[in-house]
């Protein structure tokens, strides 16, 4: 731990003694005032990382990894990013050594064997379990996947009508696949020789000093992209790129009840892997393409049907086209009002997994005709009274009270 002191200059004179800092500061307390010098209060080291006084070694990592990740010099834009690190280390580096977090929280800042966190010696990629998970936390390391092929995503619209019983789909798509006189390699006779840069290791490694601690950051060799080897020539068929687009026919399903964003995985027909590694999946994103009549709401069929006075006064029965392939017969009782709903059991889309079908709902609209005849407009005229409520004010309070019974 180093001890921070701000000192008066003009305080000290050349015939006064110096005192050398180390370890314990109990006891100087005093001569610091005499000679000009002010101790910095330094935070609490569970203030530090966020912590209460009971947490465990888990919550302990847990809070350093966090803060670690958000102070690191070469990530962070805090402008005092590269202290809050340094103190967050230092406060880790004590309260994950049990005998040293004993005698913080007996003595705090100046208990025995508090100081000297100078001196190399600790190892921050052990903090996280090896060098590759501290890598990976803050940009070096390669994978375990390196080389592997990129997954690719296609939309394909289907109709509306596929979705209810399924579908067998063909696609000719241009897909980029390993090219064949390289090999896949993107190297003319797929030669390639080891990669100067990084002696065939695919990485470069480098040991970082930061505070109290050492880390080695691996990252991927920017001359060979991570591959350990080099092409000695580009390959002419493909120009180095390993890969080249050619005309594929896709056969793949469509599940009854898709909906839009289903995706479906066709393995290993994504980008080709690099050196003989496994290729990418290609992703079919499905778009339905929507209906004359109905919307969808997951698996029931909403839709509106405008029918006009007489039709819902004495009722009336209605039959179309229903992408089952069955006639859809809506029957609309007598009396029927504008604005109620009529369902119709199972006859919507299946569910995606499994277990029947949705329902079809049908919204009652009055029509209203946009013109109306000299002889039409008589007959209502000889109906108004007929057709209207007899107490109007009593069927607004009624029409209140369904209001807030269904509220």
């Amino acid at each position: 731990m180093l001890v921070l002191l701000r000192v008066n200059a003009s305080a000290l004179h050349a015939d006064q003694p110096h005192h050398e800092v180390s370890g314990s500061c109990v006891g100087l307390k005093d001569n610091w005032l005499a000679h000009g010098v002010r101790a910095v209060t330094k935070r609490d080291y569970y203030e530090v990382l966020g912590v209460d006084r009971g947490a465990d070694e888990k919550a302990l990592k847990n809070a350093f990894r966090r803060l670690a990740r958000r102070y690191h010099p070469d990530r962070s834009d805090e402008p005092d990013a590269e202290d809050r690190f340094k103190e967050i280390q230092e406060a880790y580096a004590v309260l994950s050594d049990p005998q040293k977090r004993a005698q913080y929280d007996r003595f705090g800042h100046d208990g025995p064997g508090m100081g000297g966190f100078g001196g190399g010696g600790i190892n921050i990629s052990d903090l996280f379990g090896g060098s590759d998970i501290f890598s990976a936390f803050f940009g070096g390391g390669g994978t375990s996947e390196r080389g592997r092929g990129a997954d690719m995503v296609y939309h394909h619209t289907v109709r509306f009508e596929d979705v209810m019983n399924g579908s067998e789909e063909q696609v000719e798509l241009d897909l980029p696949t390993s090219c064949l006189p390289c090999e896949g390699t993107g190297a003319e006779g797929a030669l390639l020789d080891s990669c100067d840069a990084c002696g065939g290791r695919g990485v470069t490694s480098r040991v970082v000093q930061m505070g109290p601690f050492q880390t080695r950051q691996d990252r991927a060799c920017s001359m060979c992209n991570g591959r350990g080897r080099t092409p000695r020539a580009s390959c002419g068929s493909c120009r180095g790129r390993g890969r080249v687009d050619r005309s594929t026919t896709l056969r793949f399903n469509i599940p009854p009840g898709a909906e839009d964003g289903t995706r479906l995985r066709l393995r290993g027909k994504g980008e080709p892997g690099r050196d003989g590694q496994a290729a990418g999946d290609l992703f079919v994103e499905i778009d339905v393409a929507p209906h004359a009549w109905f919307e969808r709401n997951r698996n029931d069929l909403i839709m509106s049907l405008p029918l006009g006075f007489a039709d819902l006064a004495l009722g009336t029965k209605v039959t179309l086209d229903h992408v089952d392939g069955s006639p859809l017969e809506i029957i609309v009782p007598r009396g029927s009002s504008s604005g109620e709903t009529i369902e119709i059991p199972r006859r919507g889309l299946p569910r995606l997994r499994g277990g029947g079908r949705g329902d079809v709902i049908v919204l009652l609209k009055l029509h209203m005709p946009a013109t109306l005849s000299k002889s039409t407009k008589r007959a209502l005229e000889d109906l108004r009274k007929e057709l209207a409520p007899q107490d109007l004010e009593e069927r607004i309070r009624s029409e209140a009270n369904e209001r807030r019974r269904n509220g």
